[in-house]
């Protein structure tokens, strides 16, 4: 994804140090002649297949910044289903040695109109792909479409972070308050 301008305003103030960002991540579906689809995005920085995903602007809803993600990157026009997960991702180090965590917001959408097509220069392919013929990508994006494809009743709270001083798979069911 690019980087932000207040991004990197920040970055002249605080170097390298560690960020917590919010994004927001969309498992587009339609129907396909076999099935269902999913789009996806192939990565320009690194190769990987993944949602359609994007870093939240200050004073945007999480809703509105990921149907202007999917518009920006792929060129398609897509309508929120629901929210399904809020997750904590792993932390990550850029190569210029930025380090940031992301709080994921994933929704469920389905696609309105419009071919994929790269719309910026995060992207170097953007398709649909049937369910059974997903490329490779890694086990949190799986897991993004598995959690989206099946929506829960609720939204989940999970974690792709590994911490050794908490458990490893902690799951947050809300129960209603009466």
């Amino acid at each position: 994804m690019a980087t932000p301008q207040f991004i990197l305003d920040l970055r002249r103030h605080i170097g390298h140090a560690p960020l917590w960002l919010a994004g927001s991540s969309a498992v587009v579906v339609r129907d396909g002649l076999r099935g269902r689809q999913v789009l996806l995005v192939q990565r320009a920085d690194n190769g990987e297949w993944t949602p359609v995903c994007g870093i939240i602007e200050p004073g945007e809803r999480p809703d509105e910044a990921i149907l202007r993600e999917i518009h920006e990157e792929t060129g398609v026009m897509a309508e929120i289903v629901q929210l399904v997960r809020v997750n904590v991702a792993a932390p990550i180090t850029y190569p210029n040695g930025d380090r940031c965590q992301f709080l994921d917001h994933d929704f469920l959408c389905r696609w309105v109109s419009g071919e994929p097509q790269v719309g910026d220069d995060e992207s170097s392919h953007t398709a649909f792909f049937d369910l059974d013929e997903l490329p490779d990508m890694k086990a949190c994006h799986r897991r993004r479409i598995e959690t989206a494809i099946h929506p829960p009743q609720c939204v989940i709270m999970s974690s792709d972070a590994e911490y050794s001083d908490v458990t490893e798979n902690v799951d947050v069911t809300y129960q209603e308050i009466r």
